[in-house]
């Protein structure tokens, strides 16, 4: 078993890499500091998003997979129903019309 960051840690070290990219990213729902989920809405400021978790793959890796996309709306909505089922889920907002979200770089995993 590895060591795993704190969900605030985590955060925290994320949005520092992306304030590096010049990429605008907002914590809009803090959750658990210690070991809340994390979910991350790229908005690509053109009505269109994305909304991505971490889940495992068919190794045990952890991953980031898209569990929304489409209407920035819709995303919202998706991202406000995973609040209601888990509220020590942290919430990390990303505003880029190139849709980066430099979580597929090592160490975001």
């Amino acid at each position: 078993m590895s060591a795993r960051l704190s969900a605030e840690f985590w955060v925290a070290a994320y949005r520092a890499r992306l304030a590096q990219a010049n990429i605008p990213a907002y914590v809009t729902a803090k959750g658990d500091a210690t070991a809340g989920a994390v979910m991350v809405k790229c908005a690509t400021l053109d009505g269109a998003a994305r909304l991505y978790g971490r889940s495992f793959d068919a190794e045990g890796r952890r991953v980031w997979t898209v569990v929304a996309e489409g209407e920035e709306r819709a995303v919202d909505e998706a991202a406000a129903r995973q609040r209601g089922y888990d509220p020590d889920l942290w919430l990390i907002e990303i505003e880029d019309r190139a849709g980066r979200t430099l979580l597929d770089e090592p160490g975001l995993d």
